[in-house]
């Protein structure tokens, strides 16, 4: 009975689960073809870090996509909008959480620059942001035109790309003096925390009558998820402990995720991808709604600059070089649609992590870089076909 369920749950929510199936699929491949050196906490906790500054900007593509648009000129403005940072931590004397607003201030209004393009002038957003892209492409090179790489001095800023957050007990005095107590323990709570939603969504829904997973899959759900949860934690706590990067990410993930699922501005973000006309007579400003996607797209950007030009300690000539592309990518890879009005920020967050996965598991084993762009290349389309298909199947 339990296996009849399990193959109808993995059948009709296929969309959902597929990523995560992919994900230990890719991590047992690597895992063994490496000798469990993929698998290593030091090598996890340097791809999450990797990770970082590309799922930042998935989750902000989810959303352009989501409402039936494109954004080509995110790599180069994160490239451009790390390099003011340094520029304004070494030449001009801001301390660093000032050059970090600067950053976000500055992409926010670059965002909504694009979005009056599109939603205001109505020139497509695939030519809007591709003249963003060549724009910033060349203001990152007058940038970074006299020194070519920007060393960034300053240890607080670095942190963010290269730090770890501190334990809450002195190893030396402490049970398990290998592991990082404080992610162990948020990890712990991350499980608490997720199985309480889950319990307090599955109330809702049978309340208001929808359709709910049997409870023997309910509770196989919760117990998988919990241990892979554990696993994940075991691993990060083994080396050094969680990353102010991943800390991050995390936040940024639990915003959005809160935004587009309990908020009104969320539904109104879906309503304009499901169906810009309709959301439009029942009252929904697609204007203002392209305007606030663009210019958290430039946020994120912002944000995404910081963090991988930190985890450089520099601004170079070629930062946010594909950066775009690879966050599309990672953003199908992580289930939303083409077709606009489908895909989750949680979903994004495991397609970055699916797609670095692949990154760092081929450089591992030492794939030339020809086979890497193939492979990868091979991966985004299977993705677009997965959903085509998923969406005709449902139809």
């Amino acid at each position: 009975m339990i296996l009849k369920d399990f193959r109808a749950v993995i059948r009709n929510n296929i969309r959902e689960y597929g990523m995560y199936i992919a994900l230990v699929v890719i991590m047992g491949i690597f895992t063994i073809a490496t000798d469990g050196v993929f698998i290593s906490s030091r090598n996890i906790a340097n791809l999450l870090n990797q990770t970082g500054y590309i799922a930042v900007l998935a989750i902000g593509m989810t959303l352009v996509i989501v409402i039936r648009q494109i954004d080509l000129s995110v790599g180069f403005l994160s490239g451009f909008l790390g390099a003011l940072a340094a520029i304004a931590m070494t030449s001009w004397g801001f301390p660093a959480w000032a050059a970090i607003l600067a950053a976000l201030a500055m992409g926010t209004l670059a965002g909504l620059l694009t979005g009056f393009f599109v939603a205001q002038v109505g020139i497509p957003s695939f030519v809007a942001s591709l003249a963003g892209w060549l724009i910033y492409r060349g203001a990152l090179l007058l940038a970074t035109l006299k020194k070519g790489t920007i060393i960034v001095p300053d240890d607080a800023f670095n942190a963010i790309g290269n730090g770890y957050i501190p334990d809450i007990f002195p190893a030396e005095t402490s049970f398990l003096p290998e592991l990082h107590k404080l992610t162990l323990l948020l990890g712990l709570l991350a499980i608490v925390w997720f199985i309480f939603q889950s319990l307090r969504d599955r109330k809702n829904r049978v309340a208001y009558g929808f359709e709910v997973l049997p409870a023997d899959m309910f509770i196989l759900k919760l117990v998988f998820i919990s241990v892979i949860l554990s696993l994940i934690t075991w691993v990060v706590a083994g080396y050094n402990g969680m990353s102010w990067t991943l800390a991050i990410v995390l936040v940024v993930v639990l915003a959005y995720h809160f935004i587009t699922t309990k908020t009104v501005l969320g539904r109104h973000i879906y309503a304009v991808g499901g169906n810009p006309e309709a959301a439009e007579l029942s009252g929904v400003s697609v204007k203002k709604i392209t305007f606030w996607v663009f210019g958290s797209m430039g946020m994120l950007c912002g944000l995404s600059g910081i963090l991988f030009t930190s985890r450089l300690q520099s601004a170079t000539t070629t930062a946010g070089t594909l950066f775009e592309l690879d966050a599309i990518a990672a953003a199908y890879i992580g289930g939303v649609s083409a077709a606009g009005g489908i895909g989750k920020v949680t979903g994004s967050l495991m397609g970055a992590i699916v797609y670095m996965s692949l990154t760092s598991g081929m450089n591992l084993l030492g794939t030339d870089i020809s086979l890497q762009y193939i492979i990868r290349g091979a991966v985004l389309v299977a993705a677009v076909v997965f959903d085509v298909t998923t969406r005709k199947a449902k139809s």
